[in-house]
């Protein structure tokens, strides 16, 4: 009796649509007509709908079904946008404040399965030794293939002290990794510091949060306070920075160039996604009324000379310094070819509480450079050992958007003030490690074992002798 009255219902319901459709017909064209929206395709997409809700083998939430449509159709377009429910909104802004539950890991998805694109410095992720290019598997017993990108970052989050088993495939092992990592808060440091030797500046920045341009502004300034006498040179590592918030990459870029320099331009088709955000307050700063943290900077940091740690784990924000530093000469780029993601992400809310995060903008380098697809070539390039075979790159995603300069090669530009300055420099070839289920755990940046921070520091040197000359 339950059923005949069900299905009664979902009859009853499709008629007073069909009514209500056929209505509404010319008014539902008229708008159709001027936003070009397909009227057709709509009403596949109702058709089904409806047929899932009557006929599927078990009975599905409106709610879950709408959800699963709405993400599909973003995470459809390119690898960098989706769909937010109100938890994952939370999240997403839990996280660009700078501290938020897991494991710490920034992921994408890459045929079907969750890949890694940056694990984030000191969290478990980061210490047990996942990389960059890895892909996960399976989260504990359950699979990741067919799981959408949030249900597979959910499943990773929880209660911090918890435990979860991640299954990695990684290339060039013969068998599948596993990494036990237990769940902590994650406090991400974003900036980090300290004076290596007299005279001469490391400073780190593992991802671009809200703060992040502050936190630098204070270590720099207490590093030139530490010092006494004006730096001969600063170590700005970027490597595995996964990117962040545009307007602190900004913030960023304005601590080491002259007032008013052109740090990106982006282009899109709506009116508000066409900015050139230069190195003044009004750029850096989010949101009015904030005191401007680069007011009393120390000037003669604006002049010291620069080196910038990048490898292919650096993506988005971390590539716009790197590249506005090289398009202005003002540093030499150091590394491993970058992560080559080119574009912007907007978080737009919705009325009931989700957003959607979605691809709004290409951004390029003062120059005119697009990065999309492509990457900041370095300007002496030293690598960590890597096969660069084995590293995920932009260009390796499914549906990656194209770069709007195609034609150009995957080099290095071609105009001779931005050609590598030295052939690349390789460490010497150390004896291959045993494949083991037991991965080892990363170098630590800054240190003896760190031959690409050593390399750059012969470099900076190399830099002040020249300056001095």
């Amino acid at each position: 009796m339950r059923s005949k009255f069900e299905k009664f219902t979902l009859i009853a319901c499709g008629a007073i649509i069909g009514v209500l459709i056929s209505l509404n017909l010319p008014v539902f064209a008229d708008k159709a007509e001027k936003n070009n929206l397909p009227v057709d395709e709509l009403r596949t997409f109702a058709e089904v709908f409806g047929k899932i809700k009557s006929d599927y083998v078990e009975p599905v939430e409106d709610k879950k079904l709408i959800n699963e449509a709405l993400n599909g159709m973003l995470t459809g377009l390119d690898p960098h946008s989706s769909f937010l429910n109100t938890e994952d909104f939370k999240d997403l802004n839990q996280a660009t404040q700078g501290e938020f539950g897991g494991l710490g890991i920034e992921v994408g998805m890459e045929d079907g399965f969750v890949k890694v694109v940056s694990p984030i410095e000191d969290s478990p992720a980061y210490k047990a030794g996942l990389k960059s290019g890895d892909l996960i598997m399976k989260l504990d017993e359950t699979s990741t293939k067919g799981l959408t990108l949030n249900d597979s970052v959910k499943k990773m989050r929880g209660k911090p002290g918890t435990s979860i088993v991640l299954t990695v495939l990684r290339k060039g092992e013969t068998k599948p990794l596993t990494f036990n990592l237990v769940r902590a808060i994650i406090k991400s440091q974003s900036v980090k510091g300290k004076l290596v030797e007299p005279n001469y500046a490391y400073v780190r920045v593992a991802q671009f949060q809200e703060h992040t341009g502050e936190d630098l502004a204070k270590l720099l300034k207490n590093l030139r306070q530490q010092n006494k006498t004006p730096l001969k040179g600063i170590l700005l590592d970027l490597r595995n920075n996964p990117g962040g918030l545009l307007n602190a990459a900004v913030g960023v870029s304005a601590a080491f160039l002259p007032k008013g320099d052109l740090v990106v331009y982006t282009e899109g088709r709506a009116q508000d996604s066409k900015m050139h955000l230069t190195a003044v307050p009004g750029d850096y700063l989010k949101g009015g009324g904030k005191d401007d943290y680069l007011k009393d900077f120390p000037e003669d940091i604006r002049t010291t000379p620069m080196a910038v740690l990048v490898n292919n784990g650096s993506a988005s924000a971390s590539e716009i310094v790197a590249g506005a530093l090289q398009d202005h000469k003002r540093a030499l780029i150091v590394g491993m070819q970058s992560f080559g993601k080119g574009s912007v992400q907007s978080i737009l809310p919705m009325n009931n509480g989700t957003a959607i995060k979605m691809t709004t903008a290409r951004y390029f380098t003062p120059k005119g450079r697009s990065i999309q697809a492509k990457g900041i070539v370095p300007d002496i390039i030293v690598d960590d050992g890597s096969d660069p075979s084995f590293m995920t790159k932009e260009a390796d995603l499914t549906n990656h958007l194209s770069n709007p300069k195609d034609a150009d090669t995957n080099v290095a530009p071609k105009d001779k003030d931005s050609k590598p300055l030295a052939p690349p420099i390789k460490k010497p070839e150390e004896e291959k490690k045993k494949t083991s289920d037991t991965p080892s755990g990363p170098i630590e940046p800054a240190s003896k074992a760190d031959k690409q921070f050593q390399e750059a520091m012969n470099i900076l040197k190399g830099l002040q002798i020249i300056q001095n000359k």
